[in-house]
């Protein structure tokens, strides 16, 4: 196979899968080194972008690639589909979401505590829409089931990995609070939220 082909065959696979795939499977489909695939799908991403394409690469890490509709034309393509317009998330939606993503695995008893309310329906919604999945069980009295994003979350939410995620407080701001003022021992364990 020359490198064209190569290269058309990493678009018929990506296109093909649908969800973000390893590079080292894909490079085991072609019978390439995983460096070798990289390059190519790096290629295959720039051609996209120098065509002006309406279709991009997206990576995620550590090293997952999706074939993907440039979001320029996502108004267009909704209107092809006929697809309803999804409801925004709730409030409760995103601070489920957000207690997942900086904490996970969390059990949905660990989002209750620091919600201070019942969560199950708000997690029964985000599973249904794929944005939080099981990742097993903790190892805790009675096994909890834990939660954790999905690549669906990264997707929406335009993160390619949980390091892009913003900061939970201001560094500069965390040092300063550090130095002024030494917590009593039994409130170190509690949840500071600003």
């Amino acid at each position: 196979m020359n490198e064209a082909q190569q290269i058309g065959a990493l678009e018929a696979m990506l296109f093909a899968h649908a969800e973000p795939v390893e590079a080292e499977r894909l490079a085991d489909a072609l019978r390439l080194s995983t460096v070798e695939t990289q390059e190519l799908l790096e290629r295959l991403q720039q051609r996209y972008d120098e065509q002006e394409s309406g279709l991009t690469l997206l990576r995620f890490e550590p090293d997952r690639w999706q074939m993907t509709t440039r979001p320029y034309y996502g108004e267009m393509v909704k209107r092809i589909l006929d697809t309803r317009r999804n409801a925004p998330l709730s409030p409760a939606a995103l601070e489920v979401l957000a207690v997942i993503a900086y904490n996970q695995p969390v059990s949905r008893s660990f989002i209750e505590q620091v919600r201070g309310v019942d969560s199950s329906s708000t997690v029964t919604k985000l599973l249904e829409k794929g944005l939080i999945e099981e990742a097993g069980r903790l190892d805790l009295p009675g096994k909890p089931v834990a939660f954790q994003v999905t690549d669906t979350f990264l997707r929406v939410f335009g993160l390619a990995s949980l390091r892009d995620l913003p900061p939970l407080h201001d560094e500069g701001e965390a040092e300063a609070l550090s130095e002024t003022a030494e917590p009593a021992e039994e409130d170190s364990e509690q949840l500071e939220w600003k």
